[in-house]
């Protein structure tokens, strides 16, 4: 097979392929992805059938009623649909040689009445071989061209991209997240959710793709259920309050759990906070993730373990700057937001030399960060040598920088935690981690029951060393 380089020579490999064959079904956006078979030449050997729903009322009669119809279940019931006609259709004259596949996607681009957040819902169902049961590779997308026609075309070179991944390299999972953004860039068109399942994909780890997503830069940000699935962000913090731990988690500690436990009893007192609608969520960077450059990806899968066995979601970003994570959950959500920090990072937050990118410096850093109903929750530190405990109200920062400081200790965007437990205020994550890496006495005491039994019982984080049985 000739590699296709570019969108339309994808397009037509797959047209000339006699053992492809399947159907589109596009509602928004018009029909994007489809043109570029019909363009390409040849569309009569890939395309059985073509077409779009505007109408609500028509597109119910096909696929059944929503509450959404841009939404995952929306395109699950479209894949559904015309798969299954498809097959029942087309099984007997050709199913012993053809590969059949349905491609759906449900699109709110940019348009005379929508200016806000476009995006969108896409994926494919295919049998990988003649008579198979089918796959699927669901996507969520979100536009960030400004001009309709862009969208458009964007949408459609994803489109083609993802069925051309998903017919020739589904045996290479990353290879098709890779090709995701052929012809394409973060700045157009982002992919911030993926599912691969089904027997074409017999041993894919759908984290290890939200990973690779942010980590290719194909979204900023990735986000998993307690139940550790990927999910759609906006599915989980639509107008919700929201209440973030940043940190490497490695491992998590009865300091992890005590900062979130102290954080939610300040933050849920707050006058606009609804305890029914808060989600706690653990987040991780990149950085916070790397290793001398590289990520392990047995160590990132073994804390979302971790951190999901405490019932929590899991966020991996890019976002070194609190004002890009703040800036991140403001997309979805205007209620209160709390982020929940160590001392020693309350204390970068206020090195000027991570603002040397910005024109305003910390003030402009600032002014994204505290523009919402945001506020900063902090752990007190003990300092090692002299047991001086440094709070958010004792700390010192620059002499420029202390009039800022109070101001926003005074107006309570920053609040120290209450109620702390002194006795955890002496564990280090890369104490603990040593301890039960060399598997010495005491290290269970340190971390919560069942995050220690599950390190135990599946030997993560390098737990005993290579020699342990």
């Amino acid at each position: 097979m000739n590699e296709a380089n570019d969108t339309h020579e994808k397009a037509l490999q797959i047209n000339l392929d006699a053992t492809k064959y399947g159907v589109f079904a596009e509602i928004g956006a018009a029909q994007e992805v489809a043109r570029w078979f019909f363009r390409a030449g040849g569309a009569s050997g890939t395309v059985a059938k073509s077409m779009s729903a505007y109408d609500m009322t028509v597109s119910d009669a096909i696929y059944g009623q929503t509450e959404r119809y841009v939404s995952r279940h929306r395109l699950q019931t479209m894949l559904d649909h015309e798969y299954g006609l498809l097959v029942a259709r087309l099984a007997s004259l050709r199913g012993a040689s053809t590969k059949f596949f349905a491609f759906a996607d449900t699109v709110a681009a940019r348009g005379y009445r929508r200016r806000d957040e476009t995006h969108g819902w896409m994926g494919i169902r295919f049998q990988h071989q003649p008579g198979a049961e089918p796959s699927d590779i669901l996507l969520h997308v979100i536009m960030w061209d400004r001009e309709t026609l862009q969208q458009q075309e964007a949408l459609g070179i994803l489109g083609v991209n993802l069925i051309h991944g998903a017919l020739y390299h589904h045996e290479n999972a990353a290879r098709v997240v890779d090709d995701l953004l052929d012809a394409l860039s973060i700045q157009r068109i982002e992919v911030d959710m993926i599912e691969f399942r089904g027997p074409a994909f017999p041993k894919v780890d759908n984290r290890l793709l939200a990973l690779q997503l942010v980590e290719k830069e194909l979204t900023n940000a990735a986000l998993f259920h307690p139940e550790g699935h990927l999910v759609q962000a906006g599915d989980m913090l639509y107008k919700k309050c929201v209440l973030v731990e940043r940190g490497s988690f490695r491992p998590v500690t009865k300091v992890t759990v005590d900062m979130v436990s102290c954080a939610k009893a300040q933050f849920v007192q707050e006058p606009n906070v609804v305890a029914d609608d808060l989600v706690v969520l653990m987040e991780m960077t990149l950085k916070n993730l790397s290793a001398e450059g590289k990520i392990d990806h047995r160590d990132f899968l073994d804390r979302v373990d971790l951190l999901c066995a405490l019932g929590h979601p899991v966020l991996i970003s890019n976002y070194g700057e609190f004002h890009r994570l703040a800036g991140y959950l403001f997309r979805f959500t205007k209620q209160p937001i709390g982020l929940v920090m160590g001392l020693p990072t309350l204390r970068e937050l206020f090195d000027e030399k991570y603002y040397a990118d910005l024109e305003g410096g910390i003030l402009e850093s600032f002014g994204r960060m505290f523009k919402n109903d945001l506020k900063l929750y902090v752990y007190p530190y003990r300092e090692v040598k002299s047991g001086s405990i440094i709070t958010a109200e004792n700390l010192r920062v620059a002499p420029h920088l202390s009039h800022l400081y109070d101001y926003l200790v005074q107006n309570r965007f920053i609040q120290g935690l209450r109620d702390v437990n002194p006795g955890h205020m002496d564990i280090l994550s890369r104490d603990v981690l040593k301890m039960l890496q060399n598997a010495e006495p005491g290290w269970e005491d340190k971390l919560p029951a069942q995050v220690a039994e599950l390190i135990k019982q599946r030997r993560l984080l390098g737990f005993g060393g290579p020699d342990v049985p």
